[in-house]
């Protein structure tokens, strides 16, 4: 019988990176702590992207939970590169799609063709198989285009001409889209946006950011690493650390509190499914892994709840006016409006 190997163990200190290759990924043999592992990741990707850190940390959350996440903001913030830089830092395959409105699903999971050498009928897969797929501009194609993910996002495979063909693993999606005001777009089907783990609102930079951008990107051109910030095979190791991470009775239930809250707010029409209340815990848990906490606290919880729960509620349309009328952009406000109130409103343990 073949003998089973054990994933490695994370260490509790930072393994030293060799001297003759500090840019080599971190394999078996030297594995980060989490906390150390996400600095460098924010590291990598804020050499040519500046101000996303935080965004970098909902990446890894997701990353180590296998959740997709979407990444929405007007044209120009550099949604695409920064998900490039995250991918190129992992030693995974990574894949790009660019969603337009001629698209067709075949062109994300494949099709059965017919060889002219053999002439027998075969699956040519498709661009989503890959650890990292890369869903650039999601709100471009139609939603029938759109729907050939829901089976990939959810199943881990896809399914042509009646046979299952699995994803390999880990799988993520990460898309991006722009606000459904640009034109040319459509919105996400409800059931898509449930299999989010995250919706991250990226907003402009700051003035000081964007001069730090301007001098980066003005001069010549960056010299970028090209050598991952972390292996495959240890990714495995630092998902079960997130799966490992205590959340007490108390914790939990304040977790379910807060997805409960949103189905009895009068400004709501509809709530949280219980699979935002699953992915919560799941995400404030490794949240609390990348804090360097064996443990996940309510302020884990509070800092994952925005992003876990802004797709998956829908505001009434008077409330979404009345924030247009106030300078409110895409409905943004509304939901940090109500969202905020029912964070400050459910009591969290102490």
């Amino acid at each position: 019988m073949k003998e089973r190997t054990m994933p490695p163990t994370i260490a509790a200190e930072t393994a030293p990176a060799s001297p003759a290759d500090p840019a080599a990924p971190v394999g078996p043999a030297a594995i980060e702590s989490p906390p150390r592992l996400l600095q460098r990741l924010q590291e990598r990707v804020g050499a040519s992207v500046v101000g996303y850190d935080e965004v970098v940390r909902m990446l890894s959350v997701a990353l180590v939970t296998e959740g997709h996440v979407l990444l929405e903001g007007t044209p120009g913030i550099a949604k695409t590169l920064l998900v490039r830089r995250f991918a190129d830092s992992l030693a995974l395959a990574f894949k790009r799609i660019q969603f337009t409105p001629d698209m067709l699903p075949s062109d994300i999971i494949g099709a059965v063709i017919l060889n002219p050498v053999t002439r027998q009928l075969e699956y040519r897969p498709g661009p989503v198989f890959a650890n990292v797929v890369l869903a650039d501009e999601i709100n471009r194609a139609p939603p029938k285009v759109q729907s050939a993910l829901l089976e990939a996002m959810q199943e881990r495979q896809v399914t042509v001409d009646g046979i299952g063909h699995p994803l390999p693993r880990p799988f993520i999606v990460i898309a991006t889209q722009n606000p459904i005001e640009q034109e040319g777009t459509y919105p996400l089907p409800e059931a898509e946006l449930d299999r989010l783990l995250f919706r991250l609102l990226m907003g402009y930079p700051t003035v000081e950011q964007e001069r730090t951008l301007n001098r980066l990107h003005s001069g010549p051109p960056l010299e970028i690493p090209t050598a991952p910030v972390v292996a495959g095979d240890v990714l495995e190791a630092y998902r079960e650390q997130a799966a490992r991470i205590t959340i007490s009775s108390d914790v939990l239930d304040y977790a379910v509190a807060i997805v409960r809250a949103t189905r009895g707010d009068r400004r709501v029409l509809v709530g949280a499914s219980p699979r935002a209340g699953v992915q919560l815990t799941r995400a404030a848990k490794a949240h609390a892994m990348f804090a360097g906490r064996p443990y996940a606290t309510p302020d884990d919880v509070k800092a994952v709840a925005f992003s876990v729960l802004n797709h998956r509620i829908t505001l009434r349309p008077e409330l979404i006016a009345q924030h247009y009328a106030e300078g409110g952009f895409g409905g943004e406000s509304a939901l940090r409006a109500v969202l905020g109130d029912l964070l400050d409103k459910v009591p969290a343990p102490r």
